[in-house]
């Protein structure tokens, strides 16, 4: 008997611990969105931030003050909300509001932000098509090591989009994505370099070992 209440008992504090922390992060949101009316940036990008992802930004009310709060911080120089404006409008697909977000983001040096710009032209979104602007994108965004930007720049110089084929930059480009983190990358790179190096792989290396 004693173990259950002390189980009961456990289970009462986390219960009051969680909707002390429910309470107190409520309380912050608010503190932080009168602070944003009163002219505090800072506040302002705080606040958005939290309106606009997990739960929140599933709920289209809390979405769109957060959005509004973003814009006034950026509006107001805080750099922060004008980056994450940026993403939010590309991953809603308003591709013509987020392109200037994204460029002032990309100019200085966000790396998720230079991939967006990379896709934006790749797929034609809201600009001319260009397979040229979506290399310098991609290219830019893989040298600050992002993974998925350097597979699309090895794909361009594979496939010869917007430029001469390139076999050399396009195994060099598979290797940057996987020193980054990307296993298609270290899939195409091994294949690639194991084709250099006359290393027989798949059905040509089982038939081989047929006539051993």
């Amino acid at each position: 008997m004693r173990r259950y209440r002390s189980v009961n008992c456990l289970l009462r504090v986390v219960l009051a611990v969680f909707l002390s922390a429910i309470m107190a992060e409520a309380a912050t949101l608010e503190e932080n969105i009168a602070a944003c009316k009163e002219g505090d940036t800072t506040h302002c990008y705080q606040a958005g931030k939290v309106l606009t992802s997990g739960e929140n930004g599933k709920v289209q009310e809390k979405r769109e003050l957060g959005i509004g709060l973003l814009r006034k911080g950026c509006v107001y120089g805080d750099k922060r909300a004008c980056d994450l404006l940026g993403m939010l409008y590309f991953d809603e697909k308003l591709y013509r509001a987020a392109h200037p977000y994204l460029k002032d983001s990309c100019d200085a040096n966000d790396s998720d932000a230079c991939t967006a710009l990379g896709t934006i032209y790749r797929d034609g979104h809201d600009v001319p098509q260009s397979d040229r602007e979506a290399r310098v994108y991609y290219t830019k965004a893989c040298e600050l090591g992002n993974a998925d930007a350097c597979f699309n720049v090895a794909l361009i110089y594979s496939g010869g989009f917007g430029v001469a084929r390139n076999r050399a930059e396009s195994k060099r480009f598979y290797q940057k994505a996987c020193q980054n983190g990307s296993k298609r990358g270290c899939e195409k790179y091994k294949k690639m370099d194991d084709v250099d190096r006359g290393v027989e792989t798949g059905i040509w290396e089982r038939l081989r070992n047929l006539f051993k």
